[in-house]
């Protein structure tokens, strides 16, 4: 499940082709779920960092513009060691490569369990540290379902309105190369991440029409990732999708499960990380000279 093949030049070669017939642009590939960056766990980290590689690795050679990654998962540290992890184990996953050409999106997150990533402020703190540890071209990933869950009201017109100006101050909306847009089965703080078919959630129909048609997100790549039933149901999924507004044309590869063996991460260099810039159980980040995120999402 952690390794996956190169694809083979033949493959690609009709990827592009097939991009270029159908003005497939932005590619943008989802890396393999099982990767946790953020994890202390020797084993899961290896991995996760070696995995990671190949998915860059893999995302140069067809020619994706974007790789989507959640920040992943905090359980059992603070959540300032879990963002310097991970953007430890990008930078290793990272090393030895000539400056990729894909630019990695930080997705947020519904806040369940101890995954990192529903508040905003918590995805640029890994893009601000990553610019000092790594040359990756990082910007963000939006879910619409991720966003409900976490407490942003995007199925209202107030609460939309919100959310597109707290994501302008804290991300910048420049930043923001695609938005996954899912319904949500669970309704709004409730930090269930479950996917949901447009206008059968709790953002509903008349929600998704203001997203698609929102003059700052209108010319953003929107990806449907909605339960998948019946031979055909794709396409009269994305139907539905252009009944409730425009939106840019995209692709998106989610990417099968499994990854190239890497480079060992070795734990000693997250200690070191930590002494070297002092961080304890107690750690604030304002230590790094930037904002300091507290470990609520919105709708806590």
């Amino acid at each position: 499940m952690w390794r996956a093949s190169m694809p083979a030049k033949s493959d690609i070669t009709l990827l592009r082709r097939a991009r270029e017939r159908f003005d497939l642009v932005p590619l943008a590939i989802h890396v393999n779920y099982l990767i946790n960056l953020a994890s202390l766990d020797p084993v899961i980290r290896e991995k996760s960092i070696a995995a990671f590689r190949g998915e860059i690795e893999r995302a140069d050679a067809i020619g994706a513009e974007y790789l989507v990654t959640h920040p992943g998962s905090y359980k059992g540290q603070a959540v300032d060691h879990a963002l310097a992890a991970f953007v430890l184990g990008m930078a290793e996953a990272a090393s030895g490569l000539a400056k990729p050409k894909v630019k990695v999106l930080l997705e947020n997150t519904a806040g369940s369990g101890a995954h990192v990533g529903c508040r905003l402020e918590e995805l640029r703190t890994i893009r601000e540290l990553a610019a000092r540890e790594t040359d990756l071209d990082i910007g963000y990933c939006l879910d619409t379902c991720h966003l409900l869950a976490a407490g942003f009201d995007v199925s209202t017109e107030t609460g939309l309105k919100k959310t597109v100006e707290e994501a302008d101050r804290i991300l910048g909306l420049e930043n923001v190369g695609v938005i996954h847009a899912n319904d949500s089965k669970g309704p709004l703080g409730s930090h269930i991440d479950r996917h949901e078919n447009i206008g059968k959630g709790h953002i509903g129909a008349e929600g998704f029409r203001r997203i698609l048609t929102h003059p700052k997100l209108r010319t953003k790549a929107f990806i449907l990732e909605t339960p998948y039933d019946e031979e055909g149901e794709d396409r009269r999924k994305r139907g539905n999708a252009e009944g409730t507004g425009s939106a840019e044309k995209s692709a998106d590869a989610n990417r099968e499960a499994g990854q190239q063996a890497g480079s060992f991460q070795k734990i000693g260099v997250l200690k070191d990380f930590f002494r070297l810039r002092p961080i304890a159980p107690d750690f604030d980040l304002t230590g790094f000279g930037i904002h300091n995120p507290n470990n609520f999402c919105a709708g806590a």
